[in-house]
């Protein structure tokens, strides 16, 4: 197993390596289901000592940025390394080295009908066992991993109309997830570009290279399908905007430790 991953590995940085030519890598990367496996509950979903080690010698080689549904606090707090940039909850609320600080105008204006959702839906869904209501700065996630299939029409009934009552708020999926946001034009291929242009990387030496797993992450691959790469980490045949794959976290693991040894090689 170790060895197909680092062929695999092996073999995605070549062909990136192919599509950078000599632009350096700006890196993009998601959190749940990339930088760590998918697990039952968020608070588990803990980064390994490898990986971080990893993304620190990354971020002195080459711009880095954590892109997460998860509130931008708690990605802060679970990847633990400073001087790089994360964007929360699909990149409404956004900080960086330097005092950067974004957070989504018009998001702001639909945090009173998410508070009131939030509260909504807790009680109506506290009678389905496994469903779980979080809530983060510009949304409210409902999860139902743990739920029965029998149940989990009855989830997505009252995500809906929640929403229903509030026209500020739309509905997005995920793994096992359903998701109120306020209802702008702004996802995670946004806050990219967004940090593209905050980060200074609208440069011809620079190339951004978006690492994620989700249907969340497709937003983000098709951004950067014309000026940059989307590498999709799952081991699922789906269609994607990504242009390479891995199969998992382990063999992105892998990969980036490939890439850090080749951007210091170049060094």
């Amino acid at each position: 197993m170790a060895r197909d991953e680092a062929a695999g590995a092996a073999a995605c940085l070549d062909r990136l390596a192919r599509i950078l030519g000599d632009r350096q890598p700006a890196l993009f990367l998601d959190y749940d289901g990339t930088l760590t496996p998918i697990v039952e509950h968020p608070r588990d979903a803990v980064l390994s000592d490898g990986m971080r080690r990893v993304l620190d010698r990354l971020k002195r080689l080459c711009t880095v940025a954590v892109v997460s549904g998860r509130d931008r606090r708690d990605v802060q707090n679970m990847v633990g390394i400073g001087d790089i940039a994360y964007a929360g909850s699909h990149g409404f609320d956004i900080a960086g080295p330097g005092g950067m600080h974004m957070e989504h105008e018009e998001a702001r204006a639909a945090l009173p009908a998410l508070d009131a959702s939030e509260q909504e839906l807790k009680q109506v869904l506290d009678g389905i066992p496994g469903a779980r209501v979080e809530r983060k700065r510009f949304a409210v996630a409902v999860h139902y991993r743990k739920v029965a299939d029998r149940d989990i029409d009855r989830v997505r009934a009252a995500v809906d109309d929640a929403r229903g009552r509030r026209p500020r708020l739309r509905v997005k999926g995920g793994k096992r997830i359903f998701e109120l946001q306020p209802d702008v034009e702004w996802h995670k291929g946004r806050a990219v570009l967004w940090l593209i242009d905050a980060l200074g990387l609208r440069s011809e030496t620079t190339a951004p290279v978006y690492l994620g797993d989700d249907v969340t992450d497709e937003d983000a691959f098709e951004a950067l399908a014309r000026r940059g790469t989307g590498i999709l980490v799952s081991e699922e045949d789906r269609p994607t905007h990504a242009h390479l794959r891995l199969r998992d976290p382990a063999q992105a693991e892998r990969f980036l430790r490939l890439l850090a040894g080749r951007l210091e090689g170049v060094r």
